[in-house]
């Protein structure tokens, strides 16, 4: 039970790496706000929660709309109390190279990827704050630390997040306030499943990776969860990665 007492709010929370992270904070006695636009799936992590005898709720979020997350935020502390946690886990993706690029398709991935960690964090700190501290995990990507042949403002949008959750660990370090990045590798979720279905790509990505696998949501819920747990007191403005190795070579 290494978050017992605490809440958190997920963002993107309804399925892949968000739903992951909502059972396994709840299983480790979180309370857990599941923030998402996909309602259906959403309530279906909320009652598979519930049905565990864990605590949860659902909200609708538009992580693009400052009034969402204001609306979200209080959601928490109206059901709950509180808000310990904060996972910047929403986030979209279009792989696609510079010149393939629109702005349409470039102001979208940063409306989201970027755009919605600001919002969120902002949200957030004054009710951390009024709790004394918390934990802000922003889920960043292998792609915010290196290049590819492609996905152009995906690399854009997740080096921002990197550097902004510098930005936000320094500013807030004294009110007891962390901030961490996690660096997903190849994870299968339901971003990227269209992607992997491929079997060529599947075999491309898991030969770069010397640990021979995919990634599941599992694996980086957990390295979010020692984020989100007091056995990570002396750490902030950190980069936690979770790829199989890909990136050591």
């Amino acid at each position: 039970m290494r978050v017992t007492g605490k809440v958190a709010l997920i963002s993107g929370g309804a399925g892949g790496i968000g739903a992951a992270t909502a059972k396994l904070l709840a299983k480790e006695g979180a309370a857990v706000v599941i923030a998402d636009l996909l309602e259906d799936e959403g309530r279906a992590t909320e009652a598979f929660i519930a049905e565990s005898g864990g605590k949860a709720l659902f909200v609708n979020l538009d992580v693009t709309s400052e009034d969402s997350w204001n609306k979200a935020v209080q959601a928490a502390v109206s059901s709950f109390g509180k808000l310990d946690i904060l996972v910047n886990n929403a986030g979209v993706s279009r792989r696609k190279g510079v010149e393939e690029t629109t702005s349409e398709d470039w102001d979208f991935v940063m409306d989201v990827n970027v755009k919605g960690v600001f919002l969120g964090t902002k949200a957030a700190i004054p009710e951390m704050r009024k709790a004394g501290g918390g934990s802000i995990i922003n889920i960043s990507s292998i792609y915010g630390l290196v290049g590819s042949d492609t996905s152009a403002a995906y690399h854009a949008s997740k080096g921002a997040v990197r550097i902004f959750n510098k930005s936000t660990a320094i500013q807030y370090a004294g009110e007891n306030i962390r901030a961490n990045s996690v660096h997903p590798g190849f994870v299968d979720s339901p971003m990227t499943r269209a992607h992997h279905d491929d079997p060529n790509i599947q075999e491309q990505r898991v030969a770069k990776m010397p640990l021979g696998r995919m990634g599941e949501p599992e694996d980086i819920a957990a390295g979010i969860l020692y984020l989100a747990s007091d056995e990570s007191s002396f750490v902030t403005g950190a980069e936690l990665v979770i790829d199989g190795g890909m990136t050591a070579q």
